[in-house]
């Protein structure tokens, strides 16, 4: 195969295999989760570990994507002996995989902006007891 193919295919399988990684560390990361610590400061830290491994996925999606449209753009324009209908053009799968690397990007985004302001960090929560408002009488 070409090496701009060889090449995207290999950043797409890093893609996934980051993108795999991202949803583990952000499930781990949720408040909603018993799994890992019970700091709700270190599970934003890990929630937004998650959001960046979600963001590298997408920038590597877009990499690969845009490396082969810049191919297929090159080879359009080239003049050869191919007729002009023969030639390679945009597809649908160019146009979803940068549909897809920007909505990855975003998501990961959002998951970065789960981290906890400055004044809550290092404060611990505790569960305030309610005073009773009813008495009891014996």
């Amino acid at each position: 195969l070409a090496v701009h193919i060889q090449t995207s295919r290999a950043l797409m399988v890093i893609s996934l295999l980051l993108g795999f990684f991202g949803i583990i560390v952000s499930v781990v990361g949720m408040k909603c989760t018993k799994v890992g610590e019970e700091d709700p400061v270190t599970k934003s830290r890990i929630a937004v570990a998650g959001g960046v491994l979600f963001i590298l996925s997408g920038l590597c999606t877009l990499a690969a994507v845009s490396l082969y449209a810049t191919q297929v753009t090159y080879e359009f324009f080239r003049e050869s002996t191919v007729p002009v209908n023969a030639r390679y053009e945009f597809g649908s799968a160019l146009f979803i995989g940068w549909g897809a690397a920007s909505l990855t990007v975003l998501g990961g985004s959002l998951l970065c902006c789960s981290c906890p302001p400055k004044e809550r960090r290092g404060q611990q929560y505790y569960r305030q007891s309610q005073p009773s408002t009813a008495r009891e009488y014996v």
